[in-house]
């Protein structure tokens, strides 16, 4: 049943090839006490991840599918802006799920009108016993976590959550097809505009990080190599090495549970310059195209 709070709000989803995972994120979020006004927009390019939008639309309307040409995520946010009929927008992904509760946590800090976007806050699903798994773990909580709460603390900027953020519709209306993180993009053009970001830490989407080395590498190229291109201004930004070993050294390390874990961590010093220097190389000096650089990523699905 669709749960009924009184604004125009458009969630969109946006997937590729995610028949498995795609139905719980939309139960998820229909599930949640929405304004009365709402609609949900599940944009992919496949036959399997429609069929499974079909199912849930034909007991619940308020639900649409929208066939992107799948050129990649920036050119399907595109046509959802296009077509949304909200005056908020959520954005989140077929391959994550929301909590009780995170879409009105999302949209409470929207009461202030200086604020212009705000971001949830991803949680990790991943085992914490692995070594990939506790990475995940360390770097939303020791990290982004961390940052936010400090930065939201402080008024500074930062950049919002792409598993789970919502902006005010008439701030951005279409971002570059080449936009490898997307979420950094519409954070940065936001902020120039004069609004507030706001975190919403109640706000908690579930997310399944990499499996697998190789996979870990290309989302975290896709994710970094976004704050690299042009039109980022690093200076307002989170991201960067030398942001990264002044600010986060002390606490991933204090965020360890033992010798293991600790060795995990300086692991992870290592992987994090392997995917700054991959990102100067590919990004800034090679200037790889968007195509070669936005890999599928299969062990999060």
């Amino acid at each position: 049943m669709c749960a009924k709070l009184s604004r125009v709000l458009t969630i969109v989803v946006t997937a590729f090839r995610e028949e498995n995972t795609v139905g719980r994120a939309i139960n998820a979020l229909i599930g949640q006490p929405l304004p009365e006004d709402w609609e949900l927009l599940v944009v992919c390019p496949d036959d399997a991840t429609a069929a499974v939008a079909a199912a849930v639309q034909a007991e619940c309307p308020a639900v649409r599918c929208l066939r992107d040409e799948g050129r990649g995520k920036p050119a399907a946010l595109n046509l959802a802006f296009k077509e949304a009929r909200g005056d908020l927008l959520v954005l989140t992904d077929g391959d994550v799920y929301v909590g009780d509760g995170a879409v009105p946590a999302l949209l409470t800090p929207f009461a202030d009108p200086a604020v212009g976007i705000a971001s949830g806050r991803p949680v990790s699903i991943s085992p914490r016993d692995t070594m990939l798994g506790y990475w995940s773990h360390l770097l939303v909580e020791a990290g982004a976590h961390r940052q936010r709460s400090l930065r939201s603390a402080s008024g500074e900027f930062f950049e919002s959550s792409g598993y789970l953020y919502a902006f005010r519709r008439s701030l951005v209306s279409d971002i570059p097809e080449d936009s490898l993180a997307e979420d950094g993009l519409i954070s940065h053009r936001i902020a120039e505009q004069g609004f507030r970001t706001a975190y919403a830490p109640d706000a908690v989407v579930y997310v399944k990080y990499p499996s697998t080395y190789s996979d870990w590498m290309k989302q975290k190229i896709r994710s970094v190599g976004g704050y690299a291109q042009n039109y980022v201004h690093a200076a307002r930004g989170m991201r960067s090495l030398r942001r990264e070993a002044l600010d986060g050294t002390m606490a991933a390390l204090e965020f360890a549970r033992g010798p293991r874990e600790l060795w995990w961590t300086l692991l992870l010093f290592a992987a994090r310059l392997h995917v700054w220097l991959r990102v100067w190389w590919d990004v800034k000096l090679r200037k790889r195209s968007f195509a070669t650089l936005w890999q599928r990523v299969n062990s999060t699905k």
